[in-house]
């Protein structure tokens, strides 16, 4: 086994590399989007969706709200703060919002957000040791429906991730469609975005984290499994779940189990399974 820094060992972690499942994935296959034309995707709408890109100070190009909302109290001081940031504030009617959001349920606001700001990885890594001794940071491999990946993001940082990766080719980066089924949760999780994903998973090794990669259905069950210490819990896409190359960068490929008749989890859904289950262990072996 390589001694790693910053790693807790645990008696399930030998230096035999578990054998590779040629069996499929547990993710069910969702429809695919082209990250091409999601990353065109610049419009944030909804009243809690807005609120808190304002209220964290997220660069927004320009804000379309409805006069019942431009002087609310709630909602006046922060449209005045972006106003001498520089975010142009246009005062529109609800026919005009309608469309502008394609007449999605905008609630009377919307915004144009400015290019998300990934974090580099090592910064990541840096920032997620400064705020936790044992962090968890989740990968993201071919995650292509921004729904998922938003779900994935809100999941995490509700559970106290400290950081999520995913890959620049081949999978759906942040949009505002990633940013509004996030509700707000980007606003205080750090996404890095990664030009070679086995590269990064090497890096976060060396750093300390032990990889986890929910696989397919032969992996260990993923209760019997000790999830404590830094960790990295790897997430496969929707249709094909972990390419062989990522398997074959995980320390451990771990599954979950079902009883009913359906063989597959959404990817978003496996997601959340695994790190309930990897802070379930952390609250029952230190309740404070």
């Amino acid at each position: 086994m390589i001694d790693r820094p910053f790693s807790s060992k645990s008696d399930n972690r030998n230096s035999r590399r578990p054998s590779r499942p040629k069996t499929g994935p547990i993710l069910a296959k969702s429809p695919a989007v082209t990250p091409e034309n999601q990353e065109a995707d610049d419009l944030l709408y909804g009243r809690r969706v807005v609120l808190t890109a304002m209220e964290e100070e997220r660069q927004l190009n320009r804000i379309w709200v409805v006069n019942r909302l431009r002087y609310d109290p709630r909602y006046h001081t922060l449209l005045e703060k972006a106003k001498a940031n520089g975010t142009v504030i246009d005062e529109v009617d609800d026919l005009r919002l309608d469309q502008i959001t394609n007449k999605a349920n905008h609630q009377g606001i919307a915004a144009q957000m400015s290019p998300y700001d990934y974090i580099e990885l090592a910064d990541l890594i840096e920032k997620a040791k400064g705020r936790s001794r044992h962090p968890v940071i989740v990968i993201a491999e071919g995650i292509t429906d921004p729904h998922n990946l938003g779900a994935i993001i809100r999941t995490a940082e509700a559970m106290g991730c400290q950081g999520v990766v995913i890959p620049q080719r081949r999978a759906a980066g942040v949009t505002s469609t990633v940013m509004k089924v996030a509700a707000g949760s980007l606003e205080y999780l750090p996404v890095a975005r990664v030009v070679n994903l086995n590269r990064a998973l090497e890096e976060l090794k060396a750093a300390g984290f032990w990889l986890y990669g929910t696989a397919a259905k032969t992996g260990k069950s993923l209760h019997t499994i000790n999830l404590t210490g830094a960790i990295g819990l790897v997430i496969g896409s929707e249709g094909e779940g972990l390419s062989l190359l990522t398997q074959k960068s995980c320390d451990e490929l771990v599954s979950i189990p079902l009883a009913g008749k359906t063989p597959s989890l959404n990817a978003s859904v496996a997601a959340g399974m695994a790190l309930y289950e990897v802070y379930r262990q952390r609250w029952q072996n230190s309740p404070d």
